[in-house]
């Protein structure tokens, strides 16, 4: 199986161009600086993710926000400076939302041709500007698909989008996930493509229990609850029961049998075979565990994932570098911060 060379190991820059509490100028100058990236390049890490919310972009009319781009220049700039590679993460386009505090219909944009024409246009528009940076940028077409009943659609927007973007960026990276929030087992689900520069990705926070314990924004999580790592396998199952299914199906999968790195392992097996059929390279593009963990816990669930992400080569993005209750230099215990960075 190939390999996302120069995306190994990265971390995510979210709440910067998407998911931002604050949506002034002074957030988008200031969050993410130069120093930022100097300190991601110090961590030993080799990209970022950037995930980019389509307001940032474009007007509601689709117009193009010049000054959106201009913040993806100067990243790219500081990219350069110190030998960090791009992804670029479109993460809410005009239309879609995966975000569960965004009531909004989750399936709509996958029937309705205007706005998926208005995807492919914003594509078609990232790609004129950046496909020449193919050695340095990498393009992920849409972040997380929720439900499980647009699996079809989607590929074949998928597969038009691709078609659009080689075009005009012949030879850049191209990521694509599947349904149920880019889960590890919809892999198997994506279509098979004759492109050598295409990727497959998904996001890992298994089991939700533990990576999300106390989240409030998931569905019945009770905000009070904690629980540690490595733990009893039936207990987890417990506790997850009254979660969205689509959240933690994996965790009741028959054939694991305990928290180690062989629950990765199964619960990757799938994507793996797939990937190594179609030669196509396997990329997780988020994986993380919430800041009201302890931090041992955290260490050793990191450990474990990393483990397999490492034995089977598969490229990585931590979630989160600053903030949005994941972020890795907001660990106080700086030799904590220092020992998660170093297996990450």
């Amino acid at each position: 199986m190939r390999t996302l060379h120069g995306y190994m190991h990265g971390v995510n820059l979210g709440g910067w161009l998407s998911q931002a509490d604050d949506i002034s100028a002074e957030h988008y100058e200031t969050f993410i600086t130069e120093s930022d990236i100097a300190k991601i390049t110090a961590l030993g890490l080799d990209h970022v993710r950037i995930p980019v919310d389509y307001m940032v972009l474009e007007e509601e009319d689709g117009t193009r926000k010049e000054q959106g781009y201009a913040y993806l220049d100067r990243c790219l700039t500081w990219c350069q400076k110190h030998g960090l590679r791009m992804i670029i993460d479109l993460h809410k386009t005009f239309g879609y939302s995966f975000d569960p505090l965004d009531k909004t219909d989750k399936t709509i944009f996958f029937r309705d041709a205007a706005l998926q024409e208005r995807f492919y246009s914003l594509w078609r528009t990232i790609a004129t500007r950046y496909g020449k940076y193919s050695d340095q940028i990498a393009f992920e077409l849409l972040n997380e698909i929720v439900e499980p009943e647009v699996a079809q659609p989607w590929n074949e927007i998928a597969l038009h989008a691709i078609h659009e973007i080689r075009k005009i960026a012949p030879n850049s990276w191209i990521i694509f996930g599947g349904v149920m929030y880019n889960s590890v087992v919809s892999v198997p689900d994506l279509p098979d493509l004759q492109d050598e520069k295409v990727a497959y990705t998904f996001h890992s926070y298994e089991p939700i229990i533990f990576t999300h314990q106390g989240a409030y924004w998931v569905d019945n999580m009770a905000p009070n609850f904690r629980i540690s790592y490595p733990g009893n396998l039936t207990e987890y199952r417990k506790h997850s029961t009254n979660l969205h299914k689509a959240l933690v199906s994996a965790i009741f999968r028959e054939d694991l049998e305990q928290l180690d790195p062989s629950f990765f392992e199964t619960l990757f097996k799938p994507a793996l075979k797939i990937a190594a059929e179609r030669n196509i390279p396997l990329y997780c593009g988020e994986y993380g565990v919430i800041d009201l963990a302890d931090d041992d816990s955290k260490i050793r669930w990191a450990t474990d994932i990393c483990a397999v992400f490492d034995k089977y080569q598969i490229g990585r993005a931590y979630w989160n570098y600053k903030e949005k209750d994941f972020g890795i230099i907001n660990i106080a215990d700086e030799t904590v911060r220092k020992t998660l960075c170093s297996v990450l």
